[in-house]
């Protein structure tokens, strides 16, 4: 506990106060991240190589954007800085941690920036949801990556209807992933989308109990890779179960 809160202390003044909300998330993942790092280490690995074997075939490598860089676990940031000009990370938080390690690494042609990309907002407003459109102004941009945030967005918009649904489209969860899945596709550059599908809760007897789709129905496009996530080994919540989490790689 001590470690989470000198975390948040340290995030707290570098986060601007409209996300300063969101940093008690990030620590939590952080403190997770940590535990499980053995349960992890296979999916952080597969979505590292999704992310190099997209980039591979690019002929020009002068921008890299990714989106939801969370704790950079799951995303080569090393190869990613010595083979582009630029890489930019977005995300609601970077935790002290991550601004550290740019630092310390002399990541000079890396640069941290703060975005609600959901959309919700927009939606909120009667506006046409684009929550990627500001890539279109992106210089000389050849390359993004979405790492595992799709789900996240729609979890969190999920909290965000239900606490207040009001004036808000039946339908905006599904609209908000589906208006991220489209501002990937719709764009001049190459892509990378790496996200969690589905989750299970399977008992210790190794029998399902439910089975969620993460993304509500939204199709995908077609995918070159897929594995499986313990996010929650047995023994973090519950010595009886464990829920895992469908991903898949497409670029």
């Amino acid at each position: 506990m001590i470690a989470e809160a000198l975390l948040y202390a340290a995030t707290l003044p570098t986060t601007l106060k409209e996300h300063r909300k969101y940093i008690r998330y990030s620590v939590n993942l952080w403190s997770r991240a940590g535990r499980c790092s053995r349960q992890w280490a296979e999916h952080e690995a597969n979505s590292r190589s999704a992310i190099l074997k997209a980039m591979a075939g690019l002929r020009q490598k002068r921008t890299a954007v990714v989106l939801g860089s969370g704790l950079l676990r799951d995303v080569p940031i090393r190869e990613l800085a010595a083979a582009f000009d630029t890489v930019v990370l977005i995300d609601l938080v970077h935790v002290a941690s991550v601004r550290l390690r740019m630092k310390a690494k002399a990541y000079r042609n890396v640069r941290l920036i703060e975005r609600d990309l959901s959309g919700y907002d927009d939606l909120a407003a009667g506006k046409v949801a684009e929550p990627l459109s500001f890539l279109r102004n992106v210089p000389y941009l050849d390359f993004v990556v979405s790492a595992n945030l799709l789900s996240q967005i729609g979890r969190g918009v999920q909290r965000r209807f239900e606490a207040a649904p009001a004036g808000m489209p039946d339908d905006t969860v599904e609209q908000l992933i589906a208006a991220h899945l489209s501002g990937l596709s719709g764009m001049p550059f190459k892509t990378c989308l790496l996200t969690d599908i589905s989750y299970a809760v399977i008992d210790r007897n190794g029998a399902t109990q439910e089975e969620v789709d993460l993304l509500h129905g939204v199709p995908l496009p077609d995918a070159q890779a897929g594995w499986s996530w313990p996010v929650v080994p047995i023994g973090e919540e519950s010595a009886d179960y464990q829920i895992v989490h469908r991903v898949i790689a497409s670029h």
